[in-house]
């Protein structure tokens, strides 16, 4: 894939425009799915495609498409989940702000295809940018019947509302987003039952993130076989990386699924910042994600390849460290983030995050003992899988990984009592 695709619009004057977006194909797509196909034809489409959600997951989203019931009484809803809040994430933003369009037509035909008459746009409150983009292109979709009444002359109607949470790192989770438009506390809920079947207000639920729903047009714009075509087995389209961290250029780089890491690090990004350091450690798909030594760092960057070499592909957020690094500093920082985030809801995330950073704060600092690094892992061990939504294990694991992957940095931290890398660069 030479030419980008999910990209194509960016950077081109007047980008953010219905005019702009409508010359090269925008909304052919939406055309095809309300005047040729039925909600189960797009919906086999998007099967065929092979197109695997965008917002950490990488679950099929035809087939989450087909989760949600046909034959309920109760209203069915469509949520884009725009609440990037991932640590080295950076693409949905992208998106918004400068091709709004594409995610507006993306959230139309996915409404479309599981009978939704109301869609969500819960967006970051942060993201002031992206909301008047957003809040833009709605408005010029609205004037040119492509979204509300009868769209397209058709006898299909949806409504959008655009929601700004308040900056919440557990509202990315998707029960805790739809309990934030419910107006209460963004707590995530216990699954089952699960959004499919009772989700927002208690009905149908179906939620996809950004970089998800702005594939949907180019698969029904130019079919599931040709969508099919880029990327790998099993792990088909384009796919924006985030680069950031100790490259000499930080950014959203469009690749297909699969690119070799290497590629985007020195290719895409430029390689190492400053002339003579060397890579020394990699977090493939942003911060909640097991961290690779250098030595493993020559992979695929697709979901099965990144999950085989022991971490995830995630929100493809690649954070950048050269040896320049301390990997007790770097995880410290990643632990205080999530002990802020916590909702507080389960004891094991909200005791465990506040005792770990103690602990790594500790080792630090040169106050830690050696029995202090065993207990970081145990801690760990304690949080991952018994919490009711995944923020747990976002802790866990980085927790986990830094210390099995680099333990002599935090043992060499013990027994200098302090930092050796301070004052080393």
């Amino acid at each position: 894939m030479s030419e980008p695709i999910l990209l194509a619009n960016i950077g081109e004057p007047d980008s953010q425009t219905l005019e702009k977006y409508r010359s090269s194909g925008g909304y052919e797509g939406l055309r095809r799915a309300i005047s040729d196909m039925s909600p189960a034809d797009v919906v086999e489409e998007v099967k065929k495609s092979g197109l695997r959600g965008r917002g950490g997951a990488g679950f099929p989203t035809g087939v989450k498409w087909g989760f949600v019931p046909k034959d309920s009484s109760k209203p069915r809803y469509f949520i884009c989940n725009a609440d990037e809040s991932e640590p080295g994430t950076f693409k949905d933003r992208l998106l918004m702000e400068q091709d709004p369009h594409a995610v507006l037509e993306g959230i139309i035909i996915g409404s479309y295809a599981i009978g939704a008459r109301e869609a969500f746009l819960y967006i970051r409150g942060e993201f002031a940018d992206s909301y008047r983009a957003m809040a833009a292109a709605i408005d010029e979709a609205k004037h040119a019947s492509l979204l509300g009444m009868k769209i397209l002359g058709s006898s299909y109607s949806l409504e959008i509302h655009l929601f700004r949470g308040a900056g919440a790192y557990i509202c990315g989770e998707e029960t805790g987003l739809m309990e934030s438009i419910e107006g209460k506390r963004g707590h995530p809920r216990l699954k089952p039952p699960f959004p499919a079947a009772v989700g927002l207000f208690g009905c149908p639920t179906n939620i996809n993130n950004v970089e998800t729903v702005a594939n949907v047009p180019l698969i029904l714009r130019k079919g599931a076989p040709w969508y099919a075509e880029i990327g790998c087995e099993r792990n088909t389209g384009p796919k924006l990386y985030c680069l950031s961290g100790h490259v000499k250029r930080p950014g959203v780089y469009e690749a297909p699924l699969g690119v070799r890491l290497h590629d985007l690090i020195y290719e895409h990004a430029g390689g190492m910042w400053r002339q003579g350091l060397k890579l020394k450690a990699v977090i493939p798909g942003g911060s909640s994600t097991p961290v690779l030594r250098a030595d493993e760092s020559d992979i695929d960057m697709d979901f099965d390849s990144v999950a085989k070499a022991g971490s995830l592909l995630g929100s493809a957020g690649v954070i950048v460290m050269d040896e320049t690094a301390c990997m007790v500093d770097s995880l410290l920082n990643i632990l205080k983030f999530y002990a802020h985030e916590s909702c507080g809801q389960c004891t094991p995330c909200r005791e465990g995050c506040n005792w770990l950073v103690k602990i790594v704060r500790s080792i630090e600092d040169g106050k830690g003992k050696s029995a202090d690094i065993d207990l970081v892992e145990n801690v760990a061990g304690n949080i991952m899988g018994k919490t009711i939504c995944p923020l747990g294990d976002a802790v866990a694991m980085p927790a986990q990984s830094f210390v099995r992957k680099f333990r002599h940095e935090f043992e060499e931290h013990v027994r200098l009592k302090g930092c050796p890398l301070k004052g080393a660069h």
